[in-house]
């Protein structure tokens, strides 16, 4: 039985538990109380504040592509354009918490793992990482396609039609649409194209699943039109490509114009380059040698230095020049002809090509009229075109010269030049005497019409009769026979230079020239010709450059539907130049 003290203890006891089970019931109730109210809170009073911050946190301002503006030729051809591409990116820190889909994707993108794994780390705070960019849109698809945290970015890839045939001129781009060579580099701030900026709701894979606002509109950039015809373009590109492989020569270049408005109708270079495949280019190939590259042009400048002495009354179409014994003696040095040609009218020494001849003509004007002449001509000065790296050639003052220097300078020995300034300065002969700033880029009339009032640098006679007196260089008697096209009055002058070393000129090393202008009777073209060290199937201008000149000048006066004015046609006879 038990005693008082046993119950007692058992009573308090049992008030005890019933105390604590309803201690722990009030205790659960209340926090479910707490947490219905806070929900009803929640649900009800923070509603909106609650939904902006979910809103908030998958709110992105992302980038809307805009197109570069294209280059397009003098037709509206395209050069460069714009197309659409998929660049495939990540966000680190959801990646490589997925190391089997970074695994497949690195796969697909035959990327190295590994090296991926530790780019991604060492780039882990930040939100966007390309893993490769500017892929075929369908295949950029297929690659992302069913794999969690990998997204593709639209952008637009520089695209080449014409390839290596207009490279130097257009020039490329870098992967993020930045101009580095040529046009591109040029006008970089005329065909940028601004991207656009839009605020979305991205969901957690990345897909925009709602417009919310366009922050800033995006504007594409704006075209160039160039005064490339690629008609022509392409004749000139092969003819010079076919030349240089047949004489195996180091490179050369060739300058198209418009005699009327000097526009560049065409301008090609060997070695050459195509900007859609850049892995192999070497930077010899990038420099576009037409503006770039500089040599002494030869005999080129004999029309030259002729019509410096006809523009100061010195000479007359007739005056006679003994080049006799065929070599002159000035400071110790001889000028030499390849054989003595004897007494010779101006005609006869550009038909000839008579070094004596020429050099009697210069050194009989006063070494300022000459280098005025010259300088006046465009010699010594960019052609105008404004492009990277031009060269303004080499030409002394006359202050500099000595009795060699003004001898040799009458046959184009002592100075340089690029093919595109040889060229426009033929474009004086055939405007009458005008000097013309040179364009890349196409006219409009208005531009045209001013430009036929640019400065007189030579009598509008003296053109006349040296023009006249070029059309006999590609005669039966001239120099320059391979350079004369069927039905057309052609004028021309040929070039054959050593090259100069330090100290004197190489032994068997030559440039050859030929510039012209067709027709003769209307100028409608002017083209300049140069091909570097020829090695093969001689080395002649008129023999490795004139061909040149016919071949494109003979397709651009029929693709431009020029009348003939030479009715019957020249006779064709192949012959050395000088």
């Amino acid at each position: 039985m038990k005693d008082r003290k046993d119950v007692q203890r058992e009573e308090r006891q049992a008030v005890f538990l019933g105390t604590r089970h309803y201690f722990v019931l009030l205790v659960l109730v209340s926090l479910l109380a707490g947490l219905v109210t806070r929900a009803l809170y929640l649900q009800i009073v923070e509603q909106d504040f609650l939904a902006s911050q979910g809103v908030q946190r998958q709110i992105r301002t992302i980038e809307t592509p805009a197109y570069r503006g294209a280059i397009l030729d003098r037709f509206g051809t395209p050069l460069a354009i714009s197309t659409p591409v998929d660049s495939v990116w990540v966000n680190p820190q959801e990646i490589l918490e997925n190391l089997a889909a970074l695994k497949q994707i690195s796969a697909k993108l035959d990327l190295d793992y590994r090296d991926t794994v530790t780019m991604l780390k060492q780039r882990a705070n930040r939100e966007f990482v390309y893993l490769k960019r500017q892929l075929e849109p369908e295949f950029a698809r297929q690659v992302a396609s069913g794999i969690e945290g990998v997204y593709l970015q639209r952008e637009y890839h520089r695209f080449y039609p014409a390839g290596e045939v207009v490279s130097h001129l257009v020039g490329f781009t870098n992967i993020d649409d930045q101009g580095q060579e040529g046009l591109e580099l040029v006008y970089q701030d005329w065909l940028r194209a601004q991207p656009g900026q839009r605020r979305v709701i991205r969901n957690r894979r990345g897909e925009v699943v709602e417009e919310l606002a366009q922050v800033t509109a995006a504007r594409s950039g704006n075209d160039v039109y160039t005064s490339i015809d690629m008609r022509l373009q392409y004749i000139a590109y092969r003819s010079l490509a076919r030349a240089i492989k047949y004489h195996a020569a180091r490179a050369g270049s060739a300058v198209l114009l418009d005699a009327r408005s000097g526009e560049v109708l065409a301008i090609v270079n060997q070695p050459s380059y195509n900007p859609n495949r850049r892995t192999s280019m070497a930077a010899a190939q990038l420099r576009n040698r037409a503006l770039t590259d500089v040599f002494e042009p030869g005999s080129a400048i004999k029309p030259f230095t002729i019509a410096a002495a006809l523009d100061r009354g010195s000479y007359h179409r007739g005056s006679s020049i003994d080049t006799s014994p065929g070599y002159m003696m000035v400071s110790g040095h001889a000028v030499k002809d390849i054989r003595n040609y004897g007494v010779l009218d101006l005609p006869g020494i550009l038909r000839k090509s008579s070094n004596v001849g020429a050099s009697r003509v210069a050194l009989s004007l006063e070494p300022e009229e000459l280098w005025q002449s010259f300088h006046d001509y465009g010699f010594g000065e960019p052609s105008g075109v404004a492009f990277p790296g031009e060269s303004s050639g080499y030409f002394r003052h006359f202050g500099q010269w000595q009795p060699l220097d003004h001898a040799t300078m009458g046959f184009g020995y002592g100075m340089s030049l690029s093919i595109t300034q040889l060229a426009r300065a033929y474009g004086v002969i055939a405007n009458q005497g005008r000097l013309s700033e040179l364009s890349l880029l196409r006219k409009e009339p208005a531009e045209i019409r001013d430009n036929e009032i640019s400065r007189h640098v030579m009598k509008a006679a003296t053109a006349r009769q040296v023009l006249n007196m070029l059309t006999e260089v590609v005669g039966p008697s001239g120099t320059a026979q391979q350079a004369a096209v069927d039905g057309y009055l052609v004028a021309g002058k040929t070039g054959t230079a050593k090259k100069s070393i330090a100290g004197g000129y190489q032994k068997d090393d030559y440039v050859a020239v030929f510039a012209g202008i067709a027709p003769a009777s209307n100028p409608r073209l002017v083209m300049a010709v140069m091909i570097d060290e020829p090695t093969q199937n001689g080395y002649y201008g008129g023999v490795v450059a004139a061909p040149v000149f016919q071949e494109v000048i003979s397709n651009a006066l029929r693709i431009l539907d020029v009348p003939p004015d030479n009715l019957p046609t020249l006779a064709h006879k192949k012959g050395k130049g000088a």
